[in-house]
């Protein structure tokens, strides 16, 4: 009778399992007949079949203790760091299991720093194959079955939100289960459960790898004692809120209620060493930009000279509310007309004809924005984060939309998480949208997320698109 690891393996396990261990064999051959060549450690001939005994037994070792680690496990739901870490830890144990029986083949014996060199070329080989699957998923192991607890407004959001396959490529939505005191204008098209027997059993029947609770009434609504049983047997509990905060990268601001932003994770505040290290290195990088930019920003200044004549103003200056929010003037290229907002504070629109012919031009590729460079070595702001918006605008915005307020616990940025998932809007539906994203630049904003905003809007940059 096989092994329960072995029984509980899907289908795409069982075709990793045979793929891993051609690598892991492979990885050794590699490392023993490389030695023949390069002499990085002497050892006596061994016979042809005695090498590829020694390369299936050691992939045989090493992905038993791969099996015994869950990296097979078809419910493992692991970041690629994580995956990584359980990859070392297996090929370690493999080794030193290795090293252990390696005496038994006695005058067939291999050095140890073979098999050492073997380990660590089965480290490499295994993470670049566990990272291509991993971002393509092609054996469906990182595809969750979804059963979604409520049918009403609050799992609607899922239904609205993530009605392509692209928006899905994460998981498979079973279905959604009606509760109590659900909105009856919630989910139209998908597919609505009423559960009548238990719903864990209906869980382990069907599968299911992950229950987002997402009813409208939760006060003794909630079978609290079958989502602790489903727990306790594998199955992800996961909240509406951070369940669309996971697949779509924004908060959702409309569902946000206290009690989840005292207790989650993330909305750290930042101290004075962070505050310091992040003005050193927004410094620095705006002196680097200014050093490659100057000729343009020169050139700019002319060409707005020529369009509009020679008294016309080459900078614009407009209250912004920053930091804390204290206000500060932003220094820009100006792109409009000099009498733009006679009639008062405006929103400005993607296609707006306040913007003169040169105007159009810096907007599209983000020239108009190069003279922020100052704003960011005076440390009004920096290169990475929600963008600051006017006074006049701040103070409606804050009146009708929750939360937002909360983006001005941290500096504003010249480009932020919101600027490269969300198009060109200047309503105030267009400014809960951005919020979201805002949101969850703030929860999880650090230096490598930055740094992955700052090459993705090299692309708006350098090809004019959004704005």
């Amino acid at each position: 009778m096989s092994s329960p690891k072995f029984r509980d393996l899907s289908s795409g396990s069982k075709s990793l399992v045979i793929i891993e261990l051609f690598l892991f064999a492979g990885a050794f051959l590699i490392s023993f007949y490389s030695n023949r060549i390069l002499h990085i450690v002497e050892h006596y001939n061994i016979p042809q079949n005695f090498v590829f005994i020694h390369a299936f037994v050691y992939a045989l070792i090493v992905q038993l203790s791969s099996l015994a680690l869950g990296l097979y496990n078809s419910k493992l739901r692991e970041s690629f760091r994580g995956l990584v870490r359980r990859i070392l830890m297996s090929v370690a144990i493999g080794f030193f299991i290795a090293v252990l029986i390696n005496p038994l083949y006695a005058q067939f014996a291999l050095p140890i720093e073979l098999l050492a060199i073997a380990a660590l070329i089965s480290c490499f080989i295994i993470c670049f194959f566990r990272y291509f699957t991993y971002r393509v998923d092609i054996f469906g192991l990182n595809k969750r079955t979804v059963l979604v607890l409520g049918a009403g407004e609050r799992a609607s959001i899922i239904e609205k939100r993530m009605r392509r396959g692209v928006d899905r490529q994460g998981f498979t939505m079973h279905g959604f289960v009606v509760m109590d005191g659900d909105a009856s204008d919630g989910i139209v098209n998908e597919n609505r459960i009423d559960l009548d027997g238990s719903l864990v059993s209906y869980a382990l029947e069907h599968d299911i790898d992950e229950i987002v609770v997402a009813s409208d009434e939760r006060r003794n609504n909630l079978p609290v004692d079958e989502l602790f049983a489903c727990k306790i047997r594998g199955v992800e509990i996961t909240e509406i809120l951070d369940f669309i905060e996971r697949e779509t990268g924004q908060i959702a601001v409309n569902l946000i209620y206290p009690s989840w932003v005292i207790y989650s994770n993330g909305f750290a505040s930042a101290n004075h060493l962070r505050n310091t290290l992040d003005w050193i290195f927004n410094a620095g990088i705006a002196f680097f930009l200014f050093l490659i930019t100057w000729p343009v920003m020169l050139i700019t200044a002319l060409l707005i000279k020529l369009d509009e004549g020679l008294k016309a103003p080459v900078f614009y200056l407009q209250e912004r509310v920053g930091l804390d929010g204290q206000a500060f003037n932003i220094y820009k290229f100006r792109s409009m007309r000099i009498d733009a907002e006679k009639h008062g504070a405006q929103m400005a629109t993607e296609n707006d004809d306040r913007t003169t012919k040169i105007g159009k031009f810096i907007r599209k590729y983000r020239i108009d924005e190069l003279p922020q460079i100052y704003n960011v070595m005076r440390g009004d702001m920096g290169f990475v984060g929600p963008r600051p918006e006017r006074p006049e605008f701040v103070q409606q915005l804050i009146k009708t939309i929750p939360y937002y307020n909360e983006r001005h616990n941290v500096k504003p940025g010249l480009t932020g998480w919101a600027q490269l998932k969300y198009p060109y809007g200047s309503t105030e539906e267009d400014s809960l949208e951005k919020l979201k994203y805002d949101l969850y630049y703030i929860k999880h904003r650090s230096f490598m997320l930055d740094i992955l905003i700052l090459i993705r809007t090299v692309e708006i940059v350098l090809f004019g698109k959004g704005r």
